[in-house]
């Protein structure tokens, strides 16, 4: 993962995080919160409710004081003639303007009753001589809805000498309008419940049958809430008894959505997200620019680091950034100094070691070639010598001349190894014929038999340098004939030559005692000469640098007493003249 990556990954797991620990913390707060300022706004309309009644009822008494006060009222119910009281008892009530008027005699028996609606009944009748009864009632429980009533005595007389005459009932409606107007108000909903039965509501339909589906059965202190589920959605409530001041069981619930103040709460969360998001877009683009500027001097070193690796010394460091980077760029262009000086000198080291190991091989060889050449031509000097023997002689001089020579060329092309040279179309197994008719030519190759199997000659052809192919074939086909052999065994040596779909191989088989197995891992390293009487030690490392210079390579296949197989392979179209030359150093690791 690139550090860019992280940064912005770390940045933003930070800050959904916070956003997180935000909203839970804000959340619980503000459900608290809302609860209180529930829980105040029903007691508070609680409150609103007794004043208001309470006024009402105040006004009504008055009213009804006044109405009781009346000598014609008082005259109408001494007649004590139920018709003649309903009759006249009707001007009282419109005269009244209230809902509900009632004339009772001082028996308690309704003698005319009117309300605002459908014709009174007989129950309903009961039901306020019922209110009679109730000593301080203030609401009047009946089929017919729920009202909120004064009661005054008539006297004929003063209230303290006079005689009872009977009591006038005046009151009002507590219906549907009149409870929307409290609610209004006090922007809380309310509901009279009487039992199981929902008197008047400011509630629609629907939401008063949950409310009686409810069953809110417990009676709840002034200041307890509790919470109720109408019609899917959650309610703060809290109630209070009014059955002591009425004619049946009455309870006022009041109630307040707490899904609206919930959605209130998930509004402030999504602005609070969307914050969050708007943060976290804008802190990721920030981070994203500050972390480009961080981390491409560091991608800079890093592509220094692979150049420098790839062996490019002069790739531009960066010098800009922040302090640690510059001092890091600045430890990386000495520490790519002193590895520069170090492999120098390495490369110095190994070049003088390999000037050792090259005069030490060579010496030896070159004095022998050098002492013969010099012995026989004192023999030529020589008048008595017959013909034959200086034929033998010249002979002698001439194969150490030759053996000079060849030593001489390989060291030579040792030094040119990997430098381009012009290469055409050639056949393999034509260049593999050529090798053999030299070899044959060599002291070394007399009594060797050697054999050539070549498939298809289409099969054989690649583009090489035919000169450089041709020695190395010649190289390996000479490390065989030169091979030790158990004694009476006859030499015989084996070039095969196959065509593959992408290069072309040449195997040599000998039949010798094998490679020595401490030369193995060092086999094509220069001046390896071990088991052999003649030789520089170059002819495996110029075979493998020229095959590695054609796009293939030189193997040891296997090796044990009897057989012996090294494989020289090249590829069909090898990398052209233009391919990057190789140096000194990568021939000698070779």
């Amino acid at each position: 993962m690139r550090t860019r990556v992280l940064l912005i990954l770390a940045m933003s797991l930070v800050t959904m995080g916070t956003i997180f620990v935000s909203l839970l913390a804000i959340r619980r707060p503000l459900q608290n919160l809302i609860t209180q300022n529930l829980s105040a706004d029903l007691a508070h309309s609680l409150a609103t409710f007794q004043s208001v009644q309470a006024q009402r009822l105040a006004a009504l008494d008055r009213e009804n004081a006044l109405l009781a006060d009346l000598p014609s009222l008082k005259a109408l119910m001494t007649t004590s003639d139920e018709r003649t009281i309903v009759d006249g008892g009707e001007e009282f009530w419109k005269i009244s303007g209230n809902e509900l008027l009632a004339l009772v005699d001082r028996d308690g028996n309704v003698k005319a009753a009117y309300a605002t609606g459908s014709p009174v009944d007989a129950d309903f009748r009961a039901e306020l001589s019922r209110f009679l009864a109730v000593p301080k009632a203030n609401y009047l429980v009946s089929a017919r809805g729920l009202y909120g009533c004064s009661i005054q005595p008539l006297y004929f007389g003063s209230r303290s000498s006079g005689t009872l005459l009977g009591y006038v009932i005046s009151g009002f409606a507590i219906d549907h309008n009149a409870v929307t107007n409290l609610s209004g108000a006090t922007n809380v909903q309310a509901v009279f419940q009487s039992g199981e039965r929902n008197i008047a509501s400011s509630l629609g339909a629907k939401d008063e049958a949950g409310i009686t589906a409810a069953k809110v059965g417990t009676v709840h202190g002034p200041t307890e809430t509790f919470e109720l589920k109408v019609g899917g959605e959650r309610f703060l409530a809290m109630s209070q008894d009014l059955s002591s001041r009425a004619t049946a069981p009455l309870r006022l619930i009041e109630l307040k959505s707490l899904d609206q103040e919930e959605r209130a709460i998930r509004q402030i969360d999504r602005l609070v997200l969307l914050a969050g998001l708007l943060a976290l877009a804008l802190g990721a683009a920030l981070m994203s620019a500050l972390s480009r500027f961080v981390t491409q001097p560091l991608e800079q070193l890093a592509a220094g680091v692979r150049a420098f690796a790839s062996g490019d010394s002069v790739h531009i460091l960066p010098y800009r950034g922040t302090r640690e980077v510059r001092e890091l760029s600045a430890a990386l262009v000495r520490m790519r100094r002193e590895i520069n000086v170090t492999n120098q000198a390495l490369l110095e080291s190994e070049r003088l070691a390999t000037i050792g190991r090259m005069a030490s091989s060579v010496s030896h060889d070159l004095r022998h070639y050098l002492a013969a050449i010099y012995a026989n031509s004192e023999f030529l000097a020589s008048d008595k010598l017959p013909l034959s023997d200086r034929n033998e002689v010249l002979a002698e001089i001439r194969a150490a001349v030759d053996g000079t020579t060849e030593m001489l060329e390989s060291l030579l092309m040792f030094s040119r190894t990997g430098r381009g040279m012009p290469r055409t179309q050639q056949s393999m197994a034509a260049l593999a014929e050529r090798a053999i008719n030299l070899i044959r030519a060599h002291p070394d190759a007399v009594g060797v038999k050697m054999t050539l199997r070549v498939g298809e000659a289409a099969e054989t052809e690649a583009m090489v340098e035919r000169k450089q192919v041709e020695r190395a074939i010649y190289n390996l086909i000479l490390n065989a004939c030169q091979a030790p052999r158990r004694e009476g065994v006859k030499a015989t040596v084996l070039v095969a030559v196959t065509g593959r779909d992408t290069e072309v191989a040449v195997d040599v088989i000998d039949n010798g005692e094998g490679v020595p197995p401490n030369i193995q891992s060092t086999l094509f390293d220069p001046f390896v000469s071990e088991g052999k009487h003649k030789g520089s030690g170059l002819g495996l490392t110029l075979t493998q640098s020229i095959a590695a210079d054609h796009g293939g390579g030189v193997a040891l296949v296997d090796s044990h007493p009897g057989e012996t197989v090294f494989r020289f392979s090249i590829a069909r179209t090898s990398r052209s003249a233009e391919s990057p030359v190789r140096s000194r150093s990568e021939v000698g690791e070779r």
